[in-house]
């Protein structure tokens, strides 16, 4: 089905370049970039697939029965993203709120084209009714010159961020959320805010370029389908699958950094002893173990690392990890239908507290706090969470961004809001230049 190619990459970094540039003329981007961000669960350096040969693209309804028959009868990579809207096809809800960006909810393709980088070694995966522009594809891409990018459209110079949510309304909409904490009917429950811009024309590739440049993430992603970009600078993994072993990996709790070292330790070190910021990352460690135990095995949902501080180029971000076992009868979109939405972008209990963040919030999610990845022939995948993300519609010239925050009963509205902003910095700085 599809043919391979091994080849020697001398110098990886040029290489990334020169393909991401190549790959601008497709109309189905999946770019794929860790960074070189060393952690044990990472299977490839940086992974790209290009132009679809199948697609599926459907709203909520039916959602995961239709992904499911897709994966099993294409039996093949399929790359894509979940929208965060897909609650509604797992739960009884709805998403009534504003929604600038228009992305269809669930979106997957079979890609005609693959590559692999590790290392210094590319694999090439090629579809059989294109392998023989394999030759010809990795000449263009090696003599692409990597310093220079696309600038084919006009730009808009001077883009105006507004705010959905404004500052005081912030404060009154947290007051809320904390009074149904205090109540009992949540413990916990991620708040979103959104800042866009309308009438805006960017170049995305440029704008990803730069939003990664200065957060060097380990789930950066560029993606396109048609006219609808992410450029993402994900720190978080949402769900692997590898063999039987399913892996979740949730943030909760931030801190800056500082350019002084001793200082930058010790904010690490207040970030690992922070109470507030610790019982936000155990609640939902919580609630994955819960979601988790809904495929697994008997006894075998395990916490490998709870609240491990780990640093960032822009923050410091505790992060815990869950495993879990499935045995061989389990169809890998059951073990993402059962733990979608991801708990670090909801809360606890997860349906309370989704049900909360719908009245509350003004926008509707969307991509933003969804997911995007990939499923393997042999049924294996992996899925960051859909964060620190520009998302931007070209037809409606439409950029957003939107940021979040947990909400717990010991939670300071001021410090939330700042906490906002901190996370809002790295996109702000690449739209606003």
């Amino acid at each position: 089905m599809r043919s391979l190619k091994s080849v020697h990459i001398s110098n990886p970094e040029t290489f990334k370049k020169q393909l991401l540039l190549w790959s601008q003329k497709f109309e189905e981007i999946v770019w794929l970039d860790s960074n070189n961000y060393k952690h044990k669960y990472a299977s490839y350096d940086a992974v790209m697939a290009v132009d679809a040969f199948t697609s599926i693209q459907t709203d909520y309804y039916d959602a995961f029965e239709q992904l499911k028959t897709y994966q099993s009868s294409t039996k093949d990579w399929v790359f894509g993203y979940l929208s965060y809207d897909l609650k509604n096809d797992v739960e009884d809800l709805v998403s009534r709120n504003f929604d600038g960006l228009q992305f269809p909810e669930l979106c997957f393709f079979q890609p005609k084209k693959l590559f692999f980088l590790k290392g210094n070694t590319l694999e090439v995966h090629y579809l059989n009714v294109v392998s023989d522009e394999i030759e010809d594809d990795l000449k263009e891409i090696d003599n692409i010159d990597g310093c220079h990018s696309e600038q084919s459209r006009s730009v808009s110079d001077d883009i105006k961020i507004k705010l959905r949510i404004h500052k005081d309304e912030y404060f009154e909409k947290v007051n809320t959320m904390l009074s149904h904490i205090h109540r009992g009917d949540i413990y916990e429950a991620n708040f979103c805010q959104e800042f866009y811009a309308e009438n805006t024309t960017i170049h995305p590739l440029e704008i990803y370029n730069n939003l990664n440049q200065i957060s060097n993430p380990p789930f950066a992603t560029f993606l396109r389908l048609y006219d609808k970009y992410l450029l993402s600078a994900s720190p978080e993994r949402y769900i692997k699958k590898e063999g039987h072993k399913i892996t979740s990996q949730p943030i909760k709790g931030t801190a800056k950094r500082s350019l002084n070292k001793d200082e930058d330790d010790e904010l690490k070190k207040a970030l690992f002893e922070d109470v507030k910021e610790r019982s936000e990352n155990i609640m939902i460690v919580d609630l994955v173990r819960n979601d988790l135990s809904k495929t697994a095995t008997k006894g075998s949902v395990n916490v490998e690392e709870l609240c491990k501080v780990y640093s960032f180029d822009q923050v410091h971000q505790m992060i815990s990890t869950v495993t879990s076992q499935i045995d061989e009868t389990t169809h890998p979109v059951d073990v993402i239908k059962t733990t979608f939405p991801m708990g670090s972008m909801t809360g606890a209990p997860k349906i309370s507290a989704m049900k909360i963040i719908e009245a509350l919030e003004a926008t509707k999610r969307g991509l933003y706090s969804g997911a995007v990845g990939y499923f393997t022939p042999e049924n294996d995948f992996d899925f960051n969470v859909v964060i620190r993300s520009i998302l931007y519609n070209d037809t409606e010239k439409y950029v957003s961004y939107s940021v979040g925050g947990a909400i717990t009963a010991k939670s300071d509205p001021l410090k939330e809001y700042e906490e906002c902003l901190l996370k809002a910095k790295a996109m702000r700085e690449v739209l606003e230049h």
